[in-house]
């Protein structure tokens, strides 16, 4: 008879474990549908001959063609403290994503104690132990050993525990995006900032040559100054116009140093620490002839903000559900065993041993409506989420189409330049020709020349900021696409709502 009254709980404990593994997979809350987004066919500021059809490079710095920037991003991509800081962003939610999977296990703890307890004369059924526990035969004076474990199980009926740990994922793939997307906007600013830094030496360069030529024709003025040929207004204002041109130069050697200081830090190093690598000037590149933009789709998988913003939205309906849950009871599997007594010789006798076992239930009743906000605070926080994904799809689209404007407007404007420069280069060398066959002084070849450097200059610059607008525009597309990237589950792929 004991023996069927010892069985029957637990015979019972056991088949509502095996109803609540059946019931398992009810899930309270809406599932998440990743959100259909209508986006254009083409875009609309593409010229003729960019590409639509390939694949953005995943190293798409590499089209610049100069090893030292290759250099400069793979060290930042290492060592940069920004991408570092993202990275231990990406730690913290994976460890967080684990810290909600381990509330699907039983929690189990031990304890053991050893006590010793004096009994009140006036109160002699009040225990003086912590754990609990009397004296038995009313000595007042004795020990208490105690020893054992205690267990609970909370049974996820209703999927609370689960969409918690749904949202947990979610969080932790958009901590992956958001470290796409630090490394994204830095790989940008350094290919810029190497640009920058070129085109500053370039200029530098350019004005110390006008410089030159400024001196060249103060001496020559003043030659005819002396031969009385020339007048002091023409010797003043060509020192004016060499004191122009050496006011130029400070600020060219102070853009060339911060750019190189920028780059420092870039990579995570003192900003002195590339002055020696990148103290000699190197000439800029030309631009590629086409470009690969790919299609405005591309951008859903491209761009680590749009993915980032997605997966915020995923975490956001799950947590629906997490509130939802909350309306119904919650069940747990409890028990408890150990060794109880009151000397330490009888401590591991059979009759020391001490256990329960056995179901609980908690169900809110009364909350005064807290419940029913709490799922309302998460379906509005929901359909923000929402709407910030879709407002991400069209700043990134407005992002290409105005990185594609300038880009196109740049290369004609680099296009007029470069004619503008071939041009003052014929009336350069027309005027030299015409100096040697004695028809004009030297002073116009050094106006010519003069105005060729300017027209150089302009160039660089331009060439410079086309450099500048493409990287923008690679930036704005999302960069390369690589397939090994972390990217958002498809098969938990919207629009928030019940369910």
């Amino acid at each position: 008879m004991s023996e069927g009254v010892m069985t029957s709980p637990f015979t019972r404990t056991l088949l509502l474990s095996i109803l609540a593994s059946c019931i398992g997979g009810c899930m309270v809350g809406p599932d998440y549908q990743r959100p259909s987004v209508s986006m254009p066919a083409n875009w609309s500021e593409a010229a003729s001959n960019d590409d639509t059809t390939s694949a953005v490079p995943l190293e798409w710095w590499k089209l610049y063609g100069d090893v030292q920037l290759d250099a400069l991003v793979q060290r930042a991509l290492s060592t940069n403290l920004d991408l570092q800081h993202a990275d231990y962003r990406i730690r913290e939610a994976r460890a967080m994503l684990r810290e909600n999977r381990s509330a699907l296990w039983p929690a189990v703890n031990a304890s053991a104690s050893a006590e010793r307890g004096q009994q009140s004369a006036n109160a002699p059924g009040v225990s003086p132990f912590i754990q609990g526990g009397d004296l038995g035969s009313g000595a007042s004076l004795q020990n208490l050993f105690q020893a054992g474990f205690d267990a609970s199980w909370e049974l996820d009926l209703f999927g609370g525990t689960r969409r918690s740990i749904e949202a947990a994922r979610a969080n932790a793939q958009s901590a992956a995006f958001e470290r796409n997307a630090v490394a994204l906007s830095l790989t940008a600013e350094v290919a810029r900032t190497y640009v920058d830094l070129r085109n500053s030496q370039a200029q530098l360069a350019l004005s110390m040559q006008s410089a030159a030529n400024q001196r060249d024709a103060l001496s020559l003025v003043r030659s005819r100054y002396l031969g009385g040929l020339a007048t002091d207004v023409e010797v003043d204002a060509a020192e004016a116009q060499l004191h122009s041109s050496e006011a130029t130069l400070p600020a060219w050697e102070t853009l060339s140093k911060q750019a190189i200081h920028r780059l420092g830090v870039l990579t995570g190093q003192p900003p002195e620490a590339l002055i020696g690598e990148l103290a000699a000037s190197r000439p800029l590149n030309d631009t590629p002839p086409a470009i690969a933009v790919g299609l405005p789709s591309d951008l859903l998988r491209r761009r680590p903000d749009l993915q980032r913003a997605e997966r915020q939205l995923a975490a956001a309906t799950a947590r629906i559900g997490v509130a939802t849950a909350e309306l119904y009871p919650r069940f747990s599997f409890d028990a408890s065993g150990g060794l109880a007594s009151f000397s330490a010789s009888s401590f591991f006798d059979p009759h020391s041993i001490i256990w329960s076992i056995g179901p609980s239930l908690t169900w809110p009743v009364f909350r005064g409506g807290q419940i029913k906000a709490t799922i309302e605070v998460r379906d509005i926080q929901a359909q923000q989420a929402l709407l910030a994904y879709r407002q991400a799809i069209l700043t990134a689209l407005e992002d290409v189409e105005n990185a594609l404007a300038a880009y196109h407007d740049e290369q004609r404007h680099h296009d007029a330049l470069a004619a503008t420069v071939t041009s003052s280069r014929q009336v350069f060398e027309r005027t030299r020709a015409q100096y040697q066959g004695g028809l004009i002084d030297f002073r116009g070849v050094l106006d010519q020349q003069q105005r060729l450097l300017q027209a150089e200059g302009d160039l660089e610059r331009s060439t410079a900021a086309e450099w500048s607008k493409l990287f923008a525009l690679y930036k704005a597309l999302g960069g390369g696409w690589d397939k090994s990237a972390p990217h958002a589950d498809t098969t938990v792929s919207s629009a928030p709502g019940h369910g």
